[in-house]
């Protein structure tokens, strides 16, 4: 299958370090790739991949230091990726939506003359800035939307559109399982946060639960230079905490740092308060046998299997109360089950399906079409599509 994977341009692909999206993108295309799939992806220059690379802009836009509200290199990014589909034979095209400039896909990919779909990523409203403003063009954009056929990272994400939009499937993140490291049987006396210091991330949360719970705790974090909000948060709500003994800042890390560091942890503290999409870090930790203890919110009830692979808690109490439960879980289980349900080849045969059902169903619309545009009236009302189609064949 010829498959066009068109990445949003704000952070490289594969991340450096923070950036669910673009870790997603750079799994699936890897895993097509071996796959046997021929597969071209759009992104920035600055992108590492198997497989075909086209990029119109020479860097991811925040390693360049542009802001998230400055998107004409966006849109500029997210124009010319699909006019060369346009121009080009794919069999599908997956576009991918994370960030407010993301929102450009609906009205460019709603002219699409060919199969595509678009990965929903993030959670509406994208008419958002930093500072908590929230404007209205999210509905001045569903005009397009209904005709983009999207996809759910989770069944949470897709129960959350209030929107008439035009969903064909879920399909769970994944990761490539063989870049984590072997189940550690004998963990350090540490748990982890790990995430952007915004209050929704919950890493304050996290802080609470370690000093109740009397454990050390290791954040590791992206502060968001350009957003106020997020800055005083930290200054006010987490720096104010750290000791450099029980509760530990040690910056952004690379991939491997962190594996190494979630593989010897005792387990991850993921207390989000918002209905997140989906939890990549969760994965993350489970696929190193590092259990999670998680608020029961957003997709966390879908990844976290309660008991087996980590707990799922309410309230801060119940947080306290799983942390000193937490040595029960069978590390070696929490990877097992990570592999089954939550590996990159899991995903990739997922979107497959998803591809397929959507050519099948482009297909037939196009024959359809083509059908009503040339058969006399009196036959068209008489003929049911479907033996239309079937007759083509």
């Amino acid at each position: 299958m010829k498959i066009a994977q068109i990445a949003p341009p704000w952070i490289s692909v594969p991340p450096q370090y923070y950036g669910g999206t673009e870790n997603v993108i750079y799994n699936l295309v890897e895993e097509l790739v071996a796959l046997g799939h021929d597969v071209t992806l759009f992104a920035p220059k600055d992108a590492c991949t198997s497989a075909r690379h086209i990029s119109f802009i020479p860097k991811s836009l925040l390693s360049e230091g542009v802001p998230w509200q400055a998107n004409l290199k966006a849109y500029y990014h997210l124009h010319k990726s699909l006019e060369y589909t346009f121009e080009h034979h794919f069999d599908i095209v997956h576009n991918h939506l994370s960030s407010s400039a993301d929102m450009y896909i609906f009205p460019l990919a709603a002219a699409l003359t060919k199969p595509h779909v678009t990965t929903l990523h993030g959670r509406f409203p994208f008419d958002k800035a930093f500072d908590s403003w929230i404007g209205d063009a999210d509905n001045y954009f569903m005009d397009w939307a209904q005709r983009v056929p999207l996809v759910a990272s989770s069944e949470s994400a897709r129960m959350q559109v209030a929107y008439p939009t035009h969903f064909v499937g879920t399909v769970h993140n994944g990761i490539r399982m063989r870049d984590y490291a072997s189940t550690c049987t004998d963990p350090e006396d540490y748990f982890v946060w790990l995430g952007r210091f915004s209050p929704e991330k919950g890493a304050h949360l996290a802080i609470e639960a370690a000093r109740q719970a009397q454990v050390p705790l290791i954040l590791v974090g992206v502060r968001n230079q350009h957003d106020q909000d997020s800055l005083q948060y930290y200054q006010h709500m987490i720096e104010p905490y750290i000791d450099g003994k029980q509760i530990r800042y040690i910056g952004p890390i690379s991939t491997n740092q962190k594996i190494d560091l979630l593989s010897h942890a005792r387990a991850l503290l993921n207390p989000v308060e918002w209905e997140e999409p989906f939890g990549m870090i969760q994965i993350e930790a489970m696929a190193t046998g590092c259990p999670v203890i998680a608020f029961a919110r957003g997709a966390a009830p879908e990844i976290i299997a309660h008991g087996l692979t980590g707990f799922l808690a309410y309230d801060m109490q119940d947080m306290v109360r799983f942390i000193a439960q937490v040595d029960e879980i069978d590390r070696n289980k929490v990877r097992e089950y990570a592999a089954r349900h939550f590996s990159a080849r899991t995903m990739a045969e997922n979107y497959l399906r998803i591809y397929a059902n959507v050519i099948t169903a482009h297909a037939f619309t196009d024959v359809v079409a083509a059908h009503i545009h040339t058969a006399p009236l009196s036959d068209i009302q008489a003929e049911d599509p479907r033996d239309i189609l079937s007759a083509q064949h």
